[in-house]
This record gives C-alpha cells, structure tokens and sequence, in this order.
C-alpha cells in the first residue's frame, strides 16, 4: 500500500511534482518519446496491478518473489501504468555503481598503489602515530588498530574519547590515515601502507602542543614495544630529552620519521626532532612538484613528499583536507612500514628510501635525496604516474 505523510498519500505527493515518471532524469524515461520502448521497475500493490503491468509489457524482464516487476514497454503504457491505483510505484530501472575509496594524490603521486596491486600492504609491520592520538572509531583505521598508549590524556571536552589515547584534535587521525587508511572497505581513503597495525600515541593535546617530556615519552614507549616506525608530524625547538629519546629509540631499532616544519619560506629551518640526525627529515610538496610554499628546508631534509592539500581521515569518522609537512611525513612512514614489513632492518629501510627517491629537481634543502618513490624503494616499475 502506498504510505501517506500527513494524511496525504505517497501518490498525491508524486502527482504534485508531476508524477513518478515525470520526476524521472531528464537525460532518461522522462526524456523519451511517447512510442519509445522504455525499461521500467513497477511496483503493484495487488494482483490487478501485476495484470496490468505484465500486459502493458512488451516484454516481462524479471518477475520477483515480491510484489514488483520489471517490463520494457512503450513510454505512454507506462505513464497509463503510474495513474494506475492498483500500481505502488513506477520507476526508471536505472543504475547503481559500486562505491569506490579515493585514492589521495599523494598516495597516487608516490606510487604506493603500485606497491598494493603487487602485494605490498605493510602487514606484519607497527607503524606508531606519535602525535595527538587516533580516532579509535573511524572506520578506515579501526580494523588497523593496535595498541595505543597516552603520555597525555585525551579531554571529553574536546574529543569522544573511548581509551586515554583518542584523538581529540583531528591531527594524528589525518596522519594515521595517510600512513595507513584500509583498503578495500568501499569508502573513505586508501593510505600508503594499508595493512600495517598502527598504534595510537598520544604525546600532543587536544590544542596539538605538548611537552618535552611528554614527547620523549611516547617515544620511548613505542622503542620499548619493539615497533618498527615512529611517526613524528611534531617540531620546534631543540630539546636535550627528545634527542635522548631519539638515540634511545634509533638504538633499539625504531625506523624514525619527522616532519621538516612549517617555516617557510626559509632556507635553513628544519625544526626538531626532524633536525636530528637519526631522524629522516620529510619536507613538503604540492601536486606541481614544487616545494610546497610553508616547507621549511635546510641540509637536514632527507626527502620530500606530498605535503599540499592532502585528503584523509579525521576525527567523528570523517575526513579532511589539511596540509602541511605534517601531511608529508606520514607518506614516508608509511613506506618505511612497507619497507619493514618486507624484512629490511632500520639501516636499510633508510638508505633504500634514499636510493630510490626521484630527483624532482628541486635544491638539495630541499628535496633531500628526491621525491619519495615507494613502488621504487620496493623494487617495482615506478613508471605508472
């Protein structure tokens, strides 16, 4: 039976706009001519309305177990069907199209896909996101999820914080996604290194500050835990205890990525703990190649990677567009992971990143060794652009 809103039933509601068929896309049944054989869905609301569609029909192309049919037929019978009071509805058979992940451009740019369609996905490799926690919820990182820790606790006032370390800022969400959002879940973004456990450390506030001592912490945390990567899409000044932190971590293994800063333009402002040099200083680029204008450079950047206008997940399960060096880092963490995942030790990871980045033709502050180039670091043709 047709439902009624306020008393008015569904049919009189589609009359007003003049009917279901002529409510139809301009470009489809709406727009053919009153002979021309159209394919329609009808739904009957009782046995003479199926007659009556099954006899309008030039041909029955489907018949369900439910109270509808699909028919082609002439465009004035199906017109006669929908002021048919025997008949629910009668809808165009359009089309659906199956939903898709965007593939960010600085995933793309990189060549990380050409690594996923290879096999390559970072399973079996912990990725730490050291910065302002993760969206525990989000439904591209969730499944992703490992362990999390909080050096500084996650405020009510600003986030849903279901555990000590959830992002109640956005930032860290971002950068976790672009390391390593899933794939294949039909929605959202796909990160660099899809299947890698990335683990939530908490060390900046709900304002994206924190302490020296707070960020020494989480870096300690993840060297103890025997992770693979450390995220670090964090700076400013030099700290005596971030550096003991660094080597601390760097001694243990830890694969440790930073971004260069924001400071730009400037020709010698990378900030730390990037600066250090244990660390693998990222600065930023757009989708030209060039240095991105709020990079900072300097003889300690390593490589660059896409940092401009970069698309990824944020907290309440959304997503955003933010750009920064901070954007860039998480793109070479990612491909760290990878790395790590494929057996390469923290040595390495870090000269095969080096070796394979292509020289997009910037300064050497500023580019480093080159453009990060994932499918490259992995062995693969990194020709597909």
């Amino acid at each position: 039976m047709l439902g009624e809103i306020n008393g008015v039933s569904r049919r009189d509601v589609l009359k007003a706009t003049g009917s279901s068929v002529a409510a139809l896309s301009a470009t489809g049944l709406a727009a053919a001519k009153p002979d021309d054989t159209v394919e329609v869905n009808v739904g009957f609301a009782s046995e003479r309305g199926r007659k009556a569609a099954l006899d309008a029909a030039d041909e029955t192309v489907r018949e369900f177990p439910f109270d509808a049919v699909t028919i082609q037929a002439p465009k004035k019978a199906v017109e006669a069907l929908d002021e048919n009071p025997n008949v629910r509805y009668v809808e165009e058979n359009g089309r659906m199209e199956a939903l898709a992940e965007t593939l960010p451009w600085g995933v793309d740019r990189v060549d990380a896909e050409v690594a996923h369609r290879n096999g390559d996905t970072g399973a079996g490799a912990d990725v730490a996101i050291i910065d302002t926690g993760i969206d525990s919820d989000h439904p591209d990182l969730r499944a992703n999820l490992g362990a999390g820790y909080a050096a500084t606790g996650c405020s009510t006032w600003y986030g849903d914080c279901r555990y000590d370390w959830d992002d109640d800022n956005g930032h860290g969400t971002h950068c976790a996604g672009i390391a390593g959002a899933i794939r294949g879940n039909d929605e959202g973004v796909v990160g660099v290194a899809p299947d890698v456990t990335l683990h939530a450390v908490k060390v900046l506030d709900s304002n994206g500050g924190g302490s020296y001592s707070d960020i020494a912490d989480g870096i300690q945390w993840t060297a103890d835990q025997g992770y693979d990567v450390g995220s670090l899409s964090l700076g400013g000044s030099a700290s005596s205890t971030v550096r003991d932190a660094v080597e601390y971590a760097t001694d243990r293994g830890v694969t440790l990525v930073a971004a260069a800063g924001n400071d730009g333009p400037c020709s010698d402002c990378v900030g730390y703990p990037a600066a250090y040099d244990e660390v693998i200083a990222v600065s930023a680029t757009n989708e030209s190649d060039d240095l991105a204008s709020f990079s900072s450079t300097g003889p300690e950047v390593e490589l660059a990677a896409p940092g401009a206008d970069i698309y990824s997940t944020y907290t309440d399960g959304g997503y955003d567009t933010l750009s920064g060096t901070s954007m860039a880092c998480p793109h070479v963490s990612g491909a760290a992971g990878l790395l790590r995942a494929n057996g390469y030790g923290p040595g390495d990871t870090r000269s095969r990143l080096q070796n394979t980045a292509e020289d997009i033709g910037l300064g050497s502050n500023e580019q480093g060794y080159g453009l990060l180039d994932v499918a490259a670091a992995l062995g693969y043709d990194s020709s597909d652009n």
